[in-house]
């Protein structure tokens, strides 16, 4: 498991004086804006950014980063991954993971057959979707005791109950 995980991304800018616009994984979306710092990923390293301050905008969040004061400096964050040390999140529940925790598991049939590998996931409202690579591209819903049997961490395994052809 990385040390790193990812809890959104600066997505745009928000007025001229710094503030840059986040799409947020956290649930709620504004509950980023409690980790202090945060890090920042800048060419192929993680940096460490303090929020000055933060906020729900609409259906995302809002932030400034101390030492971001202007509307150009902002422009060197847009698509840039924020994410946080393992060590500044609380342990998941039994029966809950991070999302970071499923990427990279082998996703598997329950007649055995190999589908890939989780690349991702993402919310949709209704319910979180798997993006599998593998032979080609699936998405599966995660939707635990209908199309997710199991997941296994020690073995980086993820049961499916789901069509190989669908």
């Amino acid at each position: 498991m990385s040390d790193w995980v990812v809890l959104g991304r600066v997505s745009g800018l928000f007025g001229v004086q710094g503030w840059v616009r986040v799409f947020s994984h956290t649930d709620p979306r504004d509950g980023i804006v409690r980790y202090n710092p945060v890090f920042l990923q800048q060419q192929g390293e993680w940096r460490p950014f303090e929020i000055e301050e933060g906020r729900a905008h609409g259906a995302g969040v809002v932030l400034k980063f101390i030492g971001c004061d202007d509307r150009d400096r902002a422009t060197t964050l847009i698509q840039t991954e924020i994410a946080v040390r393992r060590s500044q999140l609380p342990p998941p529940e039994p029966g809950e993971y991070y999302w970071s925790d499923l990427e990279g598991l082998r996703v598997v049939t329950l007649d055995g057959v190999e589908l890939g590998t989780v690349a991702s996931l993402f919310a949709t409202g209704a319910n979180d979707v798997m993006v599998v690579r593998g032979d080609r591209e699936r998405l599966v819903p995660f939707i635990r005791g209908t199309v997710i049997a199991e997941i296994d961490l020690a073995q980086r395994l993820l049961r499916v109950d789901w069509d190989p052809d669908f």
